[in-house]
């Protein structure tokens, strides 16, 4: 029995210490010298105050006192931020909970230590992402309450212009339907990897007292994969801000188109459903001068969603060829396609098809495609059936 107490106390996940009424350290597990950088000699007899930053090292000891005068198990600081200082001198997040027992007339008080660095990270980069959005809400908001007064100001100077009025009334209520899509939007796509981030951490936590670094690895991975969604949509919503407000600054250079579309296609290898695969005709030696930012985001945008918009053991079509300067660009899927309805409005800014509402996104991709190409002094051009899929036929000029 005493051999197994020994096994868990040397090899748990958590720091362990233990410390007498005087507040002496009497022994620690090898998980508290890999926090602190001390080594066991170096902390059996101190007072627990050397891993305590200088900040609170003052009220600690009344603390201790206090505790030691009614000792029960219980979270150390409760609705506070706790900080363990290091040998180097540098300080870390931690949370730490205490129990107490008796040996031979003697109370000893028992610290429980868990690192939260990467949870303090993670939260930091949640709070983050919600303040851009919540900034970019703001934003538009703003707009709408400008937009608003230039209204306000034309009734007066165009009581008599039936015409114009009722346009500025239309295209008021064209920007009070782009705010409720995006809120509509950006709630959907932000709850999702919100919900797996909270769910991953909890799970931490969990799998933390249990000691399984493996699973605690995996949700460490769901909660990097969810922020990189949440950073990814931000992305998009920027992207598409500066392009319309002519903020983009075109960096044209000479591009061998035909392995540019070729380092794509290998790019996105790995994220092919099972049994999905690239149908190609690739004309070589297309080579000229573009902005090959502004086309990755066209390929990439159109590759992605004929990969998500198609099923397993599908292929996918992709075309390129160049006829007097004009590069021709066709890629085909074989999903559910578009109803035929919704194909005017396939660009516009947060408009999802009917059919697509229960696939992730942000109906803002095929907006910047367009956005981007015109900036190439291009085009693009859909053709779709439901239940055969779609085809995107994208043609610009490569200098």
């Amino acid at each position: 029995m005493e051999q197994r107490f020994h096994s868990i106390f040397n090899h748990v996940n958590e720091g362990i210490l233990i410390v007498n009424h005087s507040g002496d350290i009497e022994s620690i597990n090898p998980r508290v010298s890999v926090m602190f950088g001390y080594s066991e000699e170096e902390l059996i007899g101190q007072k627990v105050e050397i891993l305590v930053p200088m900040s609170a090292r003052g009220n600690h000891a009344g603390h201790r006192d206090k505790y030691q005068a009614n000792p029960h198990a219980r979270p150390m600081g409760k609705n506070m931020f706790l900080e363990g200082l290091k040998k180097d001198g540098s300080t870390f997040p931690v949370e730490i909970s205490l129990s107490n027992y008796e040996s031979a007339g003697e109370q000893h008080v028992i610290a429980f230590i868990i690192d939260v660095s990467e949870r303090k990270l993670q939260d930091e980069r949640i709070q983050q992402a919600y303040q851009e959005l919540q900034n970019l809400n703001n934003s538009l908001e703003k707009k709408v309450l400008d937009r608003t007064m230039v209204l306000e100001e034309a009734l007066v100077h165009l009581e008599n212009s039936k015409s114009e009025l009722y346009s500025a009334l239309q295209k008021e209520r064209e920007l009070n339907e782009l705010k409720s899509r995006f809120v509509s939007t950006a709630s959907h796509e932000f709850r999702t990897p919100l919900s797996t981030i909270s769910s991953s951490v909890s799970l931490i936590e969990k799998y933390g007292e249990m000691a399984d670094f493996e699973k605690q690895q995996k949700h460490v991975t769901r909660i990097r994969q969810s922020v990189k969604g949440l950073t990814d949509i931000l992305e998009d919503i920027l992207s598409l801000s500066r392009l319309e407000e002519g903020k983009f600054v075109l960096n044209t250079q000479e591009v061998d188109l035909s392995s540019f579309v070729e380092e794509m296609l290998d790019e996105l290898q790995s994220i092919l459903k099972e049994g999905q695969y690239f149908d190609t005709q690739i004309q070589s030696n297309v080579v000229g001068t573009t902005e090959p930012k502004i086309l990755r985001n066209v390929m990439m945008n159109l590759l992605s969603n004929a990969i998500k918009f198609s099923n397993e053991s599908q292929p996918i079509q992709v075309e390129m060829k160049m006829e007097n300067g004009v590069v021709h660009l066709k890629v085909r899927d074989y999903g559910a396609g578009i109803p035929s309805s919704e194909l005017p409005r396939l660009f516009e800014r947060f408009h999802r098809a009917s059919n697509a509402i229960n696939i992730p996104g942000t109906g803002l991709g095929l907006s910047i495609v367009k956005k981007c190409l015109e900036l190439l002094d291009g085009d693009i051009r859909v053709e779709s059936q439901l239940e055969e899929g779609t085809t995107f036929f994208v043609q610009f000029k490569l200098s």
